[in-house]
């Protein structure tokens, strides 16, 4: 009885033989790949449309679709600090930060500058900043918000001044 179970054994440690060999050889040809960093020169630079995509269109024609519902009307009075704290956590804290010091989620790789640096905000007059903030430069993207509430951004940034670390 014990002769009838050695050919499956036989079977069976050739089974495993192979798993093992095939793990090794999965290793020595894929780690290589894995150690190995694309050259500088083969990477392009990051650009915001590199990251459009068929839900930005959506996102957009729902926000046409909804100010079009309301008439398209500006925002009142008491409408927009509210309006300015929300375009500057949604907009402006992923690239500047919170504080504004550049340090956001995509501040370092962009560059994004520390807008409570002194000699940035003194070479800019706020009819530039608001510029700037609605049509973009550079790295930045435009950014179509009303009026009221591109002087309140402005105004915020403004207030930033000076309270960058020391």
């Amino acid at each position: 009885m014990r002769e009838s179970r050695h050919p499956l054994r036989r079977l069976w440690g050739r089974v495993r033989t192979g798993a093992r060999l095939l793990s090794v050889l999965s290793l020595v040809v894929f780690a290589p790949a894995c150690e190995s960093a694309p050259a500088a020169e083969s990477l392009s630079e990051w650009r915001p449309s590199d990251h459009h995509s068929t839900d930005d269109d959506k996102a957009a024609q729902q926000g046409q679709s909804a100010q079009q519902a309301r008439g398209a009307r500006q925002p009142t009075g008491s409408d927009v600090p509210q309006l300015v704290e929300l375009a500057w956590r949604q907009q402006c804290t992923t690239c500047h930060g919170p504080m504004g010091r550049g340090d956001g989620q995509m501040g370092p790789m962009l560059q994004a500058p520390d807008l409570t640096r002194d000699d940035l905000q003194a070479k800019m007059t706020d009819a530039e900043m608001a510029a700037f903030i609605k049509h973009g430069k550079d790295k930045m993207p435009p950014f179509n918000l009303p009026d009221p509430v591109l002087q309140g951004l402005v105004a915020r940034i403004r207030q930033l001044r000076g309270a960058g670390p020391r």
